[in-house]
Order: C-alpha cells, then sequence, then structure tokens
C-alpha cells in the first residue's frame, strides 16, 4: 500500500478517502496507535485500489469529453436559473414547502445545497446530467427543508416526491466525476 496523508483530530474513529488525484487521506482519532492505522489502512485496501481505478476512469472520460470553458459554464449557470424558475415552484409544491435565495454556482464536489434558512445552491453542471437527474436532486435538496438529515424520514420523503430517484442518484453516483473533472480539471 502507497503512503497516505495522515490527519489527525478529536474524531472516534478512523475514516480513509480518496482523493481525485487518488491520494489517500486518513482521518484518525488523536489516540489512535500507528498499528491501528496500519491495518485500518491494509483492511481498506482494495476498496482503495478500487476507488483509485473509478478516480483515472473519470479523469479519461473527462478527457474525451473535453474541459468546459468559462463561457459555456457561464451558459450552463444562465441555463440552470431558467430551469430552477421553472422547476422549483412545481417540486416545492409537491414536497410541501417553501425555501429562500436561490445559488447557481459551478462547484467541485457538491450538486446541491440547504441551508437551516431554507436557501438553496445548486451546482451548474447538472446541467449537462438527464433532466430526471436535476429534478432529484432538486427534490433531494427540497426534503432538507423538512428533515435535515439523511434519515430514513427524509428518504421517504424523497421517494414520495421523486419516484424511483435511487436510478438517478447511481447515475450521478457513476457519472457525476467525470462532470465535475470536466470544469474543475
Amino acid at each position: 500500500m502507497a503512503l497516505y496523508k495522515l490527519i489527525r483530530s478529536r474524531r472516534k474513529t478512523i475514516a480513509i478517502t480518496v482523493g481525485r488525484d487518488g491520494t489517500a487521506a486518513v482521518r484518525a482519532p488523536l489516540h489512535a496507535s500507528k498499528a491501528q492505522i496500519d491495518k485500518a489502512i491494509r483492511d481498506a485496501a482494495p476498496w482503495i485500489e478500487k476507488q483509485r481505478a473509478k478516480m483515472e476512469a473519470e479523469a479519461r472520460r473527462a478527457e474525451a469529453a473535453g474541459a468546459l470553458g468559462e463561457d459555456e459554464l457561464k451558459a450552463l449557470s444562465k441555463a440552470m436559473k431558467t430551469a430552477l424558475a421553472v422547476k422549483l415552484p412545481v417540486f416545492a409544491a409537491r414536497v410541501g414547502v417553501a425555501y429562500g435565495r436561490v445559488t447557481v454556482r459551478c462547484q467541485r464536489s457538491k450538486w446541491g445545497s440547504c441551508s437551516a434558512k431554507g436557501n438553496l445552491n445548486f451546482n451548474c453542471l447538472l446541467m449537462l446530467a438527464p433532466e430526471a437527474v436535476l429534478d432529484y436532486v432538486i427534490v433531494h435538496e427540497l426534503c432538507h427543508r423538512k428533515h435535515m438529515d439523511h434519515s430514513k424520514e427524509f428518504w421517504a420523503e424523497v421517494e414520495r416526491a421523486c419516484p424511483g430517484y435511487k436510478a438517478q442518484k447511481k447515475w450521478l453516483k457513476d457519472n457525476g466525476g467525470t462532470l465535475m473533472r470536466r470544469a474543475n480539471g
């Protein structure tokens, strides 16, 4: 197993992530021993290699599709604002919630977010995804107006408002990294 970046903090468990560049990061409790950390890395080695392969495949697909220029990103943002102006009121009524300010950005790692005040944020790159995926992300964020977590109740609300959402969620998991790489290198 290759070297990894170790980050110690006041956490209770060891967590391992793999960055877009393939670098493994280990977040460990202050009290975790080197032996515990090494074991966690050994146990996670197959998963780490799978993540690295996924990152390499995303990079190849993004390169083949071509990087998005500033003008293209601006056009995607404009298109997203237009789509949200139509879709948000419809889905908010379906979920039965109100929302605050709406922002569109080109983000490196998130498709959307919902603040405690009900402000919504969406990634303009969703305009490159199938429309059903955009609809799922809108519903997902609106459902956070009822449940600010990912509890069973939250997912039940998403399913009620967006039946079959799991296919859209899977599409994002399988293809989202490639879309983000096209904008963010």
